[in-house]
């Protein structure tokens, strides 16, 4: 019986404090997430407590032929670690941009983060409206505000809950998939068939 294929792909997640970022990854990663937390600022203390430093990792597995391992790194939102970004950015084939929907007040910090991102990589990436919670108006109102380019995506989602964060993370797969079948082959180029999340 053949053994089955595997490959590896490198996705970063990031976006503006708070977005959840790291609460995408831990829902779905089939393994202990590795997270750095420090304390945050006063400014920042009401919205929440503890906040990434360097990165978040998790990985989780797609269903294919060759089966998939997302390698999911988590970036900082702080701008005072932006520095990481180039670091984790390094040999990401796409990411996930979060936006806190709920809070429109981070939506051009996400912007620049964007920009900052696409100047590190032409890559895929996605955008997820976090905590959409069914609001239509909201995604398309970040869209607007954003700028997005017809092909970007913006998935809709409640990232606490695991079927939300999957759809996002498979949004972001399909186009992953998409640009390196678009390459010129490669004997390693990734070509599932029905990927579905695990």
């Amino acid at each position: 019986m053949p053994r089955q294929r595997h490959t590896t792909l490198k996705v970063v997640v990031t976006g503006p404090f708070n977005a959840g970022k790291t609460t995408l990854i831990s829902t779905i990663s089939e393994i202990p997430v590795l997270t750095t937390e420090t304390s945050v600022s006063d400014a920042a203390r009401e919205r929440k407590k503890r906040t990434t430093v360097s990165m978040d990792f998790g990985r989780i597995t797609v269903a294919g032929d060759p089966v998939i391992e997302l390698a999911m790194f988590g970036t900082p939102g702080q701008a005072r670690f932006d520095f990481m970004w180039n670091v984790l950015s390094k040999g990401m084939l796409g990411y996930v941009l979060m936006v806190d929907v709920a809070d429109p007040s981070t939506w051009a910090e996400a912007g620049a983060i964007r920009d900052h991102f696409r100047v590190l990589g032409r890559v895929p990436y996605v955008v997820a409206a976090n905590r959409s919670d069914g609001d239509d108006a909201a995604p398309l109102a970040l869209r607007r505000t954003l700028d997005l380019p017809a092909h970007v995506r913006v998935v809709p989602c409640n990232v606490v809950e695991i079927a939300s964060a999957k759809d996002v993370m498979l949004a972001l797969l399909v186009d992953v998939l998409s640009a390196i079948e678009a390459r010129p082959a490669s004997p390693s180029a990734p070509t599932p068939v029905n990927a579905q999340v695990g």
